[in-house]
């Protein structure tokens, strides 16, 4: 693998740019590996990543249905932070942050992860109260965040109307490191490095059956035929219940759709991420000047990848309240991406009952910022069959009662 750099940027335009290798190889399924990663986004290719780096297991096929990163990874709206209430929330959300701030050096491949810094603006006096808590429970746990009023609120972020007609601003949760990331480039870093650690990436290649013999798993088959191995890791987003239907066991989950959109672009206006719980949205200004805006996810269960009109409609029109400027902007585009909820809000990292298949989901709406600490722990997980930032949320939590619940801190879960 080639290491990106400004000499081989001047290099390669001696030659017209045409001598770049691919970035990641797209080779032939094999017979069988050590390890199958069904699902080619941020989190399978993450987990592929870290059983390569952390435990030296290469022989490992990242399956994929559709394209890579083409699902929720190429569909969020990138925000990232760690200022979640219950401790292993916030344990295993800061390994993520933390490993986002030095990933572009260690993948050699920009992610352009930007730390800005998040504020989740408090609108009525239970807000204000449950934000104080995150901030006490954040201390204790070593998150760097803090609770601040609303003239710092406005200096962070100027073009916030304070004094809302029905939600003033009263203060907000601020995580000075949190941030954005760009996408696409998270699960392209990642996939360059696993082709260079000689893994295969197979696209187009859609899981119609998992094998068993006797309760273990022996492979899959797939539109390109059986493909065996040892164990199977399954995340896969909002089809994580298909897949686990297919293996034979059934996940307390459901799918609902989540929308989002960006403005065309404008000057920079904005330099912080905000978040309103109240009004139900949140905004922030990418790169290339678009807003980018989102709010719930969908009322009812569905697998649309797409936008409607009234819940964009609901969006803006809370958001206006607090952002006026944004009325006067045009809409450049819309999307919606499947996501799959649990009902404590939190994520399932976990064995099943089929011995040798793995399962990492139930993300929400927020899993795009888990991507390195939930690879991190999901390869951990397999490897040694313990984690100490997995093991929190295995499936046996929902038998016994230990429910991890983040339906606050998850509010509008991004």
């Amino acid at each position: 693998m080639k290491r990106y750099s400004a000499f081989a940027i001047a290099r390669e335009a001696i030659s017209r740019h045409q001598n770049w290798e691919r970035v990641w190889a797209a080779p032939e399924p094999g017979k069988e590996y050590d390890v199958i990663i069904a699902g080619a986004g941020g989190h399978g290719l993450a987990t592929a990543y870290y059983l390569g780096k952390n435990h030296d297991i290469k022989r490992v096929a990242i399956i994929e249905k559709g394209w890579l990163g083409g699902g929720n990874t190429g569909r969020n709206t990138t925000i990232i932070r760690s200022n979640y209430l219950q401790d292993p929330s916030a344990a295993i959300y800061e390994k993520s942050r933390s490993l986002y701030e030095t990933i572009s050096q260690e993948l050699n491949y920009n992610v352009m992860f930007s730390p800005r810094g998040v504020m989740m603006l408090a609108q009525t006096e239970h807000e204000i109260r449950g934000y104080r808590r995150t901030a006490h429970a954040n201390f204790c746990q070593n998150v760097e965040t803090e609770f601040i009023g609303p003239k710092r609120v406005k200096e962070l972020c100027p073009i916030i109307n304070i004094a809302g007609p029905r939600y003033p601003v009263l203060g907000a949760l601020w995580q000075p490191r949190g941030g954005t990331a760009r996408h696409d480039a998270v699960a392209w870093g990642y996939a360059r490095a696993c082709s260079a650690m000689g893994m295969h990436i197979i696209q187009k290649c859609e899981i119609t059956g998992i094998c068993r013999e006797g309760g273990i798993v022996t492979g899959v088959d797939t539109t390109k035929g059986r493909i065996r191995c040892n164990r199977l890791g399954i995340m896969v987003a909002g089809h994580s219940g298909v897949l686990a239907d297919m293996a034979g066991f059934r996940l307390p989950i459901e799918s609902v759709a989540l929308q989002a959109m960006i403005s065309e672009p404008i000057k920079p206006c904005m330099d912080v991420v905000v978040m309103a719980n109240t009004v139900h949205g949140y905004m922030s200004q990418s790169d290339k000047g678009e807003m980018v805006i989102g709010g719930g996810a969908d009322g009812f269960n569905n697998y649309t990848q797409r936008g409607s009109f009234h819940h964009l409609e609901e969006t803006v029109r809370a958001l206006i309240e607090t952002f006026p400027m944004i009325s006067r902007l045009k809409m450049l585009r819309h999307w919606g991406g499947i996501v799959d909820m649990t009902g404590d809000r939190s994520p399932i990292i976990s064995k099943t009952p089929v011995d040798g298949v793995f399962i990492n989901c139930g993300w929400g709406t927020g899993g795009f910022k888990a991507i390195p600490g939930s690879g991190w722990a999901m390869a951990e997980l397999m490897a040694k069959g313990t984690s100490c930032l997995a093991d929190p949320f295995s499936l046996d939590r929902f038998r016994e009662g230990r429910f991890i619940d983040e339906s606050v801190a998850a509010g509008v879960a991004h």
